[in-house]
């Protein structure tokens, strides 16, 4: 599977994006035209990565000299002969040469002018008014299962973030383990608990136009990786997500009541008879609310793989409001969000999902990718897709969560239902609504009788996957294998904590695999519970110049041998099934 992502239309750029507005911003190579004799000129210079070149003595050859390096982006300015340009530029091992321009800030990001601001998203679902009286999410811990977390301002505050295991590709290189070199799980985090190391104490929450606030800024995320920097990961890699955090939900010092996934896929299987499904369905019965994204495939599209099965809380995205003061019931579902007429299920409701703010990952894929039209200022980045949609949904069961300490996940889905405001879209697109925390405020805890599981022997991890495959050198991975070659036999998840009456088939009990097992013993040494990050680590050299598309992981080879001592730089997917509509 894959975090792929089928994009806006450029034109689509919010007025209020700003940034550094260079007089050449793009890597365009200097022709000899430009290299004619004359005074030193300021260039950019970006390496291949991995080519570990020595600057300086790459800016001697030419005559020049390094003004200043640049880790993160694999390059180094420097000062030439504006006649050597040319030659710098054909060096073996340069990525690209641009001119040093200055820039200007266009304007100052005013988060209470723009409707997607997480400020306007917290108004307008009420957020603020579950903050004001006293629910900020504190005490409740939010698994986030992704592409790792950035240690940027807003999650770095102490205690904010919680380091579970690494079952992403990258695991193997320390200087990348947890740390999000792809840049949506930075963005979900944001969104579901950010919160400035600045900001004041929690009375002051509801009235703060200045600091950056995610939905439940007190809230914890545990961070558990399963995806590498360009969104790559697979079906059996999240399973041992997920198997890790219904084991461990109440060690450590932890409380894990939410699960955030905004992903998924486009499996063959009947959600009864699918195992990531099934895996949900026990989250779920162990006590996490699990919420799901519905899918970016739009109106015709059924929901995607977890969100499709009707126990878990699946959510669409609602559009932005063309200004804050239009009442909630005008806002509409967004053309992406997956609903499909002739289906038994759909979103159980929806949530802001159009051009959200939230922390920016400097360096990541997506943010060296799409910058162009995501891009609002050097801190914040602007999304849009269920995926959002879901992470504001994650925020809200937080709140809901710490006002209600015993409520079930059943309880917390009939609530934001009931309390969801019906808009401006058709009932089958929007299920009971648009989230609408100061209604649930005010609301009882709904009497729910929980529903009756209903598990369909003969599931298998392939139909899982869907066509979302990892590809090696056009190769795909198929079979009930994960990506070690070991075996698919079972989910030795805890199911009689997860309250089944019924034993589940042999079928998924027979083997020894789950989330211990697929990570060995690594997890143990290396996970640091409330492990704080610090400036220095986010920009160690190490780490910057680690080329994060040549992590090997060569010990590893799939049941045929395929993949038998290859690197995963030629890694892939055949699809984009777990999806991300825009960053814009």
């Amino acid at each position: 599977m894959v975090f792929g992502i089928s994009w806006d239309d450029p034109k689509r750029v919010v007025s209020l994006a700003i940034g550094l507005t260079m007089a050449t911003t793009a890597a365009i190579p200097i022709t000899s035209a430009a290299a004619t004799a004359g005074p030193p000129v300021s260039v950019i210079v970006r390496e291949q990565p991995g080519s570990r070149s020595d600057p300086d003595a790459v800016a001697a050859s030419v005559g020049g000299r390094v003004t200043n390096r640049f880790e993160i982006i694999d390059g180094f300015s420097a000062t030439v002969p504006a006649s050597a340009v040319h030659e710098l530029a054909a060096t073996a091992g340069i990525l690209s040469v641009t001119p040093d321009s200055s820039g200007h800030l266009l304007s100052t990001y005013d988060p209470t002018l723009d409707t997607g601001s997480m400020l306007n998203t917290e108004l307008r679902v009420g957020a603020r008014t579950e903050w004001r009286a006293g629910y900020t999410g504190k005490g409740v811990d939010i698994a986030l299962i992704d592409s790792g977390v950035a240690p940027v301002n807003g999650l770095t505050a102490p205690g904010k973030i919680i380091n579970g295991p690494d079952f992403s590709l990258e695991a193997p290189a320390a200087n990348l383990r947890y740390i999000d070199t792809y840049g949506h799980g930075t963005h979900m985090a944001g969104i579901i608990a950010g919160r400035d190391n600045t900001t004041a104490a929690t009375p002051t929450y509801a009235t703060d136009s200045t600091d950056f606030l995610g939905m439940a800024p007190d809230a914890r995320i545990v961070n558990i990786k399963v995806a590498d920097a360009h969104g790559n990961t697979d079906v059996s890699q999240v399973l041992a997500a997920i198997d890790w955090v219904v084991r461990h939900r109440d060690e450590h010092g932890m409380h894990i009541r939410v699960l955030n996934l905004s992903f998924g896929t486009d499996s063959t299987t009947p959600y009864a008879a699918d195992p990531l499904a099934l895996a949900t369905e026990i989250a779920w019965r162990s006590g996490i609310v699990v919420v799901a994204a519905a899918g970016n495939d739009g109106s015709g599209s059924g929901l995607t793989d977890p969100a499709y099965d009707p126990t878990i809380l699946a959510v669409g995205a609602a559009t932005s409001p063309t200004a804050e003061s239009d009442p909630l019931d005008t806002d509409d579902v967004a053309s992406f969000s997956s609903a499909l007429t002739t289906s038994t299920r759909n979103a159980d409701l929806v949530a802001p999902g159009s051009h959200i703010q939230s922390l920016r990952d400097p360096g990541s894929y997506i943010d060296q990718t799409y910058s162009a039209t995501g891009l609002i200022n050097s801190r914040f980045f602007r999304g849009s897709g269920t995926s959002q949609a879901t992470a504001v949904t994650s925020g809200a069961a937080a709140l809901i969560i710490q006002q209600h300490p015993n409520v079930t996940p059943d309880q917390v889905k009939a609530l934001l239902k009931a309390t969801a405001t019906p808009i401006n879209a058709a009932s089958y697109a929007q299920g009971s609504g648009e989230l609408n925390l100061s209604a649930a405020l005010a609301h009882g805890v709904p009497s729910v009788t929980p529903p009756v599981l209903s598990y369909t022997p003969g599931g298998t991890l392939d139909g899982s996957r869907g066509s979302s495959r990892l590809v090696q050198n056009g190769v795909a991975l198929a079979g009930d294998s994960d990506i070690s070659g070991n075996a698919f036999t079972g989910l030795e998840i805890l199911t009689s904590a997860a309250g089944y009456s019924t034993p589940l088939d042999s079928e998924w009990l027979s083997g020894n695999w789950h989330g211990t097992s697929f990570a060995g013993t690594a997890w143990q040494v290396s996970w640091h519970p409330q492990q704080l990050w610090s400036g220095a680590a986010w920009f160690d050299p190490n780490w910057a110049r680690h080329s994060w598309s040549t992590v090997g992981w060569g010990s590893h080879s799939w049941s045929d041998g395929t993949w038998s001592s290859h690197s995963w730089s030629g890694s892939g997917y055949s699809s984009h099934s777990w999806s991300e509509y825009s960053w814009s």
